[in-house]
């Protein structure tokens, strides 16, 4: 971790300190108790959606989310963000405080210049439209959703971006968008974490270092886009620092095996087979994270099983 805080000198902020966006009824009772890291000494700001004085910062969360998966046509509708989000689940994320802002932040985070789509503000007689990041306490950075399943243990990993997807390389913070879901794992004492990306996304060389990576599903016609993983992770903190450092996961190659066989983002056919196989009980199939994180996204990935299996 010290190598990291020395790339990620922002996290030494006090300017700049986690939030968590959750009613009250979904609070976590005893926060960060079940995986032993230190990497989060601050006390989070805790702000509830149901409380219409937080509009402003919802809307800034929603302003993010929408700037960074508008382009792929994956942007949210406003009522997903609050129906299926932070009703059930809750946000996390960091905040820096307005001060603090760079001249690069104030422009790309303006609320003027990137108003939230359908914010009941700009159409309310009650509510004050914020012209001005000074007007907010924080103002947030990055956005990470956590839901929770049906399935005992299990939480589904919504949604996860950051201001560093709209910042110059040399602007951005190092690591923000890890350390986001880092921080939501954490907190809510993530055991089991189900999420989707598409195959192809450099998304994925993210997802893959939360614990080791199972493919549950390989192909999604019932998702808008059918190219999409499903994955899981058992939440193992051994594995996130692998993320900066780039040393090889060992006790995933002791654990699972190769099958000789690949997994082609290019090919729907080949997520198709996968996907079979997973029906058919062939699996648990996994995807090596150090491979994932060596190759081209296009490239074909090997299929691991547990050496049990062999």
């Amino acid at each position: 971790m010290n190598e990291l805080l020395k790339k990620a000198s922002w996290m030494n902020s006090e300017d700049i300190k986690p939030y968590v966006f959750v009613r009250h009824e979904n609070k976590i009772a005893q926060p960060g108790s079940f995986h032993r890291l230190d990497w989060f000494p601050q006390n989070p700001i805790i702000k509830d959606p149901l409380d219409v004085r937080e509009i402003a910062f919802a809307d800034r969360i929603y302003s993010l989310e929408e700037r960074a998966f508008g382009p792929s046509n994956m942007a949210m509708p406003r009522w997903v963000f609050y129906d299926c989000a932070v009703v059930p689940g809750f946000v996390a994320g960091f905040a820096i405080k307005p001060r603090a802002l760079s001249k690069i932040l104030r422009e790309i985070l303006d609320p003027k210049k990137f108003p939230a789509t359908g914010s009941p503000i700009r159409t309310s007689k009650v509510l004050k439209e914020v012209e001005s990041l000074d007007e907010l306490d924080w103002v947030p950075l990055s956005l990470f959703i956590i839901i929770p399943t049906m399935h005992k243990g299990e939480w589904a990993a919504h949604n996860l971006c950051s201001v560093n997807s709209l910042l110059p390389k040399e602007e951005q913070l190092y690591g923000l968008g890890f350390m986001s879901k880092a921080f939501g794992l954490w907190y809510a004492n993530v055991q089991q974490c189900t999420g989707m990306t598409q195959w192809g996304s450099p998304a994925l060389k993210l997802h893959s270092h939360y614990g080791h990576l199972e493919v549950i599903g390989a192909y999604a016609p019932v998702h808008s886009h059918a190219k999409t993983i499903t994955y899981r992770v058992q939440v193992n903190t051994h594995c996130w620092e692998k993320f900066f450092n780039k040393e090889p996961d060992l006790a995933f190659l002791e654990a699972y095996g190769s099958t000789d066989e690949y997994i082609d983002p290019q090919s729907e056919s080949s997520m198709l087979d996968l996907q079979r196989k997973i029906e058919s009980g062939q699996g648990p199939f996994f995807l090596n994270t150090g491979e994932i994180a060596q190759k081209d996204l296009n490239e074909k990935l090997l299929i691991y099983r547990s050496k049990l299996q062999f």
